[in-house]
């Protein structure tokens, strides 16, 4: 098996996707704008996506590539597929899931067009709501009081280890050349009984407060500064209210163990609560 390359090698998923990767004696190298943070033994290539000539030097003698892009637009995205097709065999693009709908939407969608027409092997993990987002909750958590719209939206977040493990998974095994996998975790809970659930593990009683959309979209305003952006994700957060965020069995199918539950997501990160 050739050399993969990952980039985001730090980050929440990448850095499992490093980490297992390595545990698995496979070759890997890890892109990264800090890679003074990559765990130790594995090689480390400093890089940004944002400016495509840093991505060259990391591409020399890869096979495969872990994709995951780093903004809420494909700004220069047409050049790293391109300089990525010029090396590599194949991709595995972090994407997203729109249910209801027939894949990604948004930039998620715009990238994987780039792929498809690269000429690249590729393969797109499309998860749906990620469990590590409920840590925008902690300091409110600490009060015991989390203030936020649409409480009874219902999701099945996922572990950032299992997206890690179904990209380690496909970027070591055959078969998976052409395919779409949504992937989410086992358990559909709302907003308030994810709260609930972190409560009983961090073993504080935490409450849920109902916050109408339109100040919860000030606040969102201010801290993301993207009006697009904020209004997406209200409207994203109304829909699962009425058309909740259903479990897959992706993670099953590919890995043959259940996917890791909210809870455990929530005692793997207990102390980010504490």
């Amino acid at each position: 098996m050739g050399k993969i390359l990952v980039t985001g090698a730090t980050g929440n998923v990448g850095r499992h996707v490093v980490a297992q990767l390595a545990a698995a004696g496979i070759d890997v190298r890890a892109f990264a704008r800090r890679p003074e943070r990559v765990q130790a033994g594995v090689e480390a290539v400093q890089g940004d996506l944002t400016v495509p000539e840093t991505l060259e030097p990391a591409l020399k003698d890869v096979e495969s590539v872990f994709l995951l892009w780093p903004g809420l637009s494909t700004g220069n995205a047409a050049e790293v597929v391109s300089a990525i097709a010029g090396h590599a065999r194949r991709v595995v693009y972090l994407s997203a899931f729109v249910p209801g709908g027939d894949g990604s939407a948004g930039h998620y969608g715009e990238i994987e067009g780039l792929i498809r027409r690269s000429g690249l092997g590729w393969t797109f993990l499309q998860p749906g709501g990620f469990a590590a987002n409920t840590l925008g909750w902690a300091d409110q958590v600490r009060q015991g009081v989390v203030r936020w719209p649409y409480g009874e939206a219902s999701r099945a977040l996922i572990h950032e280890k299992d997206i890690a493990a179904v990209a380690v998974h496909v970027l070591t095994s055959a078969g998976h050349n052409g395919a779409s996998y949504a992937i989410t975790g086992p358990d559909e809970l709302t907003q308030a009984e994810q709260v609930r659930v972190i409560g009983e593990v961090v073993g504080r009683e935490v409450r849920w407060e109902e916050q109408p959309p339109e100040e919860a979209r000030e606040r969102l305003l201010a801290a993301w500064g993207d009006e697009a952006f904020v209004r997406s994700a209200l409207q994203a957060w109304a829909s699962f209210v009425t058309a909740p965020e259903r479990a897959t069995d992706t993670v099953q199918r590919l890995l043959g163990r259940p996917a890791l539950s909210f809870r455990q997501w929530a005692e793997d990160h207990a102390a980010d609560f504490r």
